[in-house]
């Protein structure tokens, strides 16, 4: 098609306001020089020159095309500068697409396991495949200790997968700053301190768990200290590196809390009566999480703090080790918020098992310790021998 240059402003301008997918009617194209007003002119067979800003009627256009070239204006648009797209189909595409994958985020078991997640996983933004990893390795975390390249490796195949600068580490540095309820890593050495509360390479020995009134039949370490510990009616306190070392037998029911006063008080009133105890000593370390995934064949009963992040520390365990939530529900809060007072709640998200619960926590705003609530929970626990 031979069509002068000077209307090269003019097909341009018409091309991306076709391209924009809404309804055209009129096209403004300029600045224009007076060669390309005459272009036009001559073109829509106007009386005078345009002027610098021409206001082009599409219709008008359209005629003028068809009658110098027999085609429609679409078609020699499409010759001389190429496909005419569809913008607004394009974002509602997006749109459609973004939706999607905010929905299957939301409703991803990890996510829902630990609701502190939902904030990630309502502003993250990533592909689904980069997302996908990152839920893998947020469901195998805490780890119980791994070097963190090692942990990498078992998890994604790549040694160096979650090296710092990696899109995929911020991603999953993000979530755990949600879970954590901690402030964003500013430096290496807040980034190192995430992946240790998440049980990436602990020190073996620093690394310890409080356990009690377990009676196995082990010869290793570990089971030898539980053992020689409940016949005394004392706390065990085992480290990662005896944990590494040794298998502990699960028994029929395991209890699990989250403050070591409640152990000592536990142990006052059984002693060597004890029945089978773990204390996570809040956020679980990795001697913990690794005592409880040795554990996952018993009925792992877990109870904490009623305060946002005891319900967090709740939510991470049992999401982690398969443990049920012990009297922890919306009843059990508001009975034993009524007996007194207590801090303030904090930051509070919501949990998987109770979903009023949070709320409850939110509107009556006290905290319910665990070691108000020890002396009824003591009642309903059996005795050994």
């Amino acid at each position: 098609m031979n069509f002068r240059p000077e209307l090269t402003p003019l097909w341009h301008a018409v091309h991306t306001r076709l391209s924009s997918g809404l309804p055209v009617s009129r096209v403004r194209v300029g600045p224009l020089d007076a060669d390309q007003q005459a272009a036009i002119a001559d073109l829509l067979g106007l009386e005078k020159l345009p002027g610098p800003h021409a206001d082009i009627s599409l219709p008008r256009l359209q005629q003028a095309v068809q009658e110098a070239t027999g085609q429609d204006l679409r078609t020699v648009l499409t010759d001389l500068r190429g496909p005419i797209g569809d913008r607004a189909a394009e974002r509602r595409k997006a749109a459609d697409e973004r939706a999607e994958l905010r929905a299957w985020l939301a409703t991803h078991p990890v996510v829902e396991a630990q609701p502190a997640l939902a904030e990630w996983a309502a502003t993250i933004r990533a592909d689904k495949q980069e997302l996908a990893r990152a839920l893998e390795v947020l469901a195998r975390l805490p780890a119980a200790g791994v070097p963190l390249p090692v942990f990498a490796e078992n998890v994604l195949g790549e040694t160096h997968a979650l090296d710092d600068g990696r899109r995929l580490t911020g991603l999953v540095q993000k979530a755990l700053t949600a879970i954590y309820d901690l402030p964003q890593p500013q430096n290496a050495q807040d980034r190192r301190a995430i992946w240790e509360r998440a049980g990436i390479a602990d020190d073996e020995l620093s690394s310890t768990v409080l356990a009690t009134g377990f009676r196995t039949n082990g010869q290793d370490v570990a089971n030898r200290i539980l053992r020689a510990c409940a016949d005394a009616g004392q706390a065990a306190v085992l480290t990662l590196q005896q944990l590494r070392k040794s298998e502990i037998e699960p028994p029929r029911d395991v209890w699990i809390f989250e403050n070591p006063s409640v152990l000592a008080l536990a142990l006052d009133r059984f002693g060597d009566r004890c029945p089978p105890m773990v204390c996570t000593s809040g956020w679980p370390s990795s001697a913990g999480i690794l005592l409880l995934r040795q554990l996952a064949k018993a009925n792992l009963h877990y109870h904490g703090d009623f305060d946002g992040e005891g319900l967090r520390i709740a939510a991470n365990v049992i999401a982690r080790t398969g443990a049920r939530p012990w009297r922890m529900t919306s009843d059990d809060y508001l009975a034993a918020a009524a007996s007194g007072d207590g801090p303030p709640v904090g930051r509070v998200t919501d949990v998987p098992w109770d979903a009023a619960l949070a709320g409850h926590l939110r509107s009556v705003g006290t905290t319910v310790s665990e070691e108000r609530v020890a002396p009824v929970l003591l009642t309903e626990l059996p005795t050994s021998r």
